[in-house]
């Protein structure tokens, strides 16, 4: 499975949120589900940009699960590939 949290640590209501993306859609919700992430909480979906927000609690249980750890940055190049085709 090719998951991956960056560490955004975005501050949102009191937590401190981070970006889950995915090779393919079967993998992010396959890794949502495991987290206990409701399939409605998708952003963007369907697009090229297709990601989950989650708290910084749930990334430290993606990595358990086998999620890979990547900087805001190296997220924001994987959207980019995507949306060029790459």
């Amino acid at each position: 499975m090719t998951v991956y949290v960056d560490n955004a640590m975005i501050p949102f209501r009191g937590m401190r949120m981070s970006h889950m993306l995915a090779d393919t859609r079967d993998e992010l919700l396959h890794m949502a589900t495991l987290l206990q992430t409701d399939h409605k909480w998708i952003q963007y979906k369907g697009t090229h940009k297709e990601h989950f927000d989650i708290c910084e609690r749930r990334r430290l249980l993606a990595l358990e699960y086998g999620a890979i750890a990547i900087s805001y940055k190296q997220a924001g190049r994987i959207v980019y590939r995507r949306r060029k085709g790459l």
